[in-house]
C-alpha cells in the first residue's frame, strides 16, 4: 500500500464521519475512495486476501429487510464464538471473521442451525493492515445493516517481552491494539447510519495491571481498555455505545485450565468463567450500555481492587505470583 493511497482512506474515513446523517452521496465517496485503494494495491502486487462464504456477488446479499448485523472479528472459536451466540439468541444476523476457513465454517454450520440467522464469513489475518480497510469495503458495498461490532481478535501465548522475537512483538501489538482500533475506525460510519449500535472491545482483566509475566499481553489489553474509556464518550452523540469485556480467566483451552489453578489454585477455578458465561454476559450488559464489564463477582472484586492498588505494588505481586 503506497502513501497516496493511505491518505486517500484516512481523509474518506473521516470526511464520512463529518456527515451526522451518513448520506448516501457520501457512502457512495467512500466506497470509490475504498476501490481506488483497492486497485492500487492490486497494481502493486497485493492481491486483497478476501473469502467471501457465499462467493456470490455483491448484489445476490439483500440486505434491505433482513435482520440487524453483527460482526465478530475473531468469531469461529473461543469469547468470540460466544459472542456470536449471545447475539444470535437475540436475533441478529452475523458477520464472522478469523483466520481459519474450516473453524468459520463449523461456527456458521452451529449457529445457523441452532438460531435460524444468517451468517457470512470472511477468512482474514486481522494483523495486516489492508485488512481494516477491506473489510470495511465488503460491509459497504452490500450495505450490510451493522448494528453490532465485537473486536475480539487477539493473541496470547507463553513466552513474553524478554524471551519472544520481534516479528511476534509487533504482531501481538497488530492484533491486540491496531485491528481493534483501525476496524472501529472503518466501521463507524456504518454504525452511524444504522444507529443505536454498540462496540464490543475485549480486553482481559490482565489490562488493570502490569504482569512482568505477560508483559506484552497485560500492555496490549492496557490499551485496549484506555481506547474503549475515551471512545466510549466520543461516540456518544452519535448514539453508539461502546463497552470493553475484561474477563478474569476464560476456559477456552486446556492450556490456560493448567495456568490458572497452577498460579491461582482453587481460587483461580471459582473466578474462573465459561465462553459462554463471559458472552452472554457481555451482551447483555452492553445492551444496558455498561462501560467495562468483568463477569463473575470474584474477578468484579479483584479488577476493582486492581484498579485502585499502585502500580508498581501490583507489579510487584505479580512477578512474586510468576515465580512461585
Amino acid at each position: 500500500m503506497n502513501g497516496e493511497c493511505k491518505n486517500k482512506i484516512i481523509i474518506a474515513l473521516w470526511a464520512v464521519r463529518r456527515h451526522n446523517d451518513c448520506n448516501n452521496r457520501s457512502m457512495k465517496q467512500l466506497i470509490i475512495l475504498l476501490l481506488a485503494f483497492m486497485m492500487s494495491a492490486r497494481n502493486h502486487g497485493q492481491t486483497p486476501h478476501i473469502i467471501d462464504s457465499l462467493n456470490v456477488p455483491k448484489q445476490a446479499i439483500d440486505t434491505t429487510f433482513s435482520r440487524p448485523y453483527a460482526l465478530i472479528a475473531g468469531g469461529s472459536k473461543g469469547i468470540g464464538y460466544a459472542l456470536a451466540e449471545a447475539w444470535a439468541k437475540r436475533n441478529y444476523n452475523l458477520i464472522l471473521i478469523a483466520r481459519h476457513w474450516d473453524s468459520l465454517e463449523t461456527a456458521k454450520h452451529k449457529l445457523e442451525s441452532a438460531y435460524g440467522i444468517h451468517v457470512e464469513l470472511l477468512s482474514y489475518d486481522l494483523s495486516r493492515d489492508e485488512s481494516s480497510v477491506e473489510i470495511a469495503l465488503w460491509c459497504y458495498e452490500r450495505n450490510i445493516p451493522l448494528k453490532v461490532l465485537c473486536n475480539v481478535a487477539g493473541a496470547g501465548g507463553s513466552r513474553d517481552y524478554l524471551a519472544t522475537s520481534l516479528d511476534t512483538l509487533r504482531y501481538m501489538v497488530r492484533l491486540n491494539i491496531e485491528s481493534c482500533m483501525a476496524l472501529t475506525l472503518a466501521l463507524i460510519p456504518l454504525l452511524e447510519k444504522n444507529s443505536p449500535s454498540y462496540v464490543i472491545n475485549v480486553a482481559s482483566m490482565a489490562g488493570f495491571a502490569p504482569i512482568p509475566i505477560k508483559n506484552m499481553y497485560s500492555a496490549t489489553k492496557s490499551a485496549v481498555i484506555y481506547f474503549s474509556y475515551s471512545l466510549h464518550y466520543q461516540l456518544k452523540d452519535k448514539d453508539i455505545s461502546v463497552s470493553c469485556l475484561a474477563p478474569g480467566p476464560v476456559y477456552t483451552k486446556p492450556e490456560i485450565v493448567a495456568e490458572t489453578r497452577k498460579q491461582l489454585g482453587k481460587f483461580g477455578d471459582k473466578m474462573a468463567r465459561t465462553p459462554q458465561q463471559v458472552g452472554e454476559k457481555a451482551v447483555r450488559k452492553t445492551l444496558k450500555g455498561k462501560m467495562i464489564i468483568v463477569p463473575g463477582f470474584l474477578a468484579n472484586v479483584m479488577s476493582g481492587f486492581l484498579r485502585i492498588l499502585p502500580k508498581k505494588t501490583s507489579a510487584s505481586i505479580y512477578n512474586r505470583l510468576g515465580k512461585g
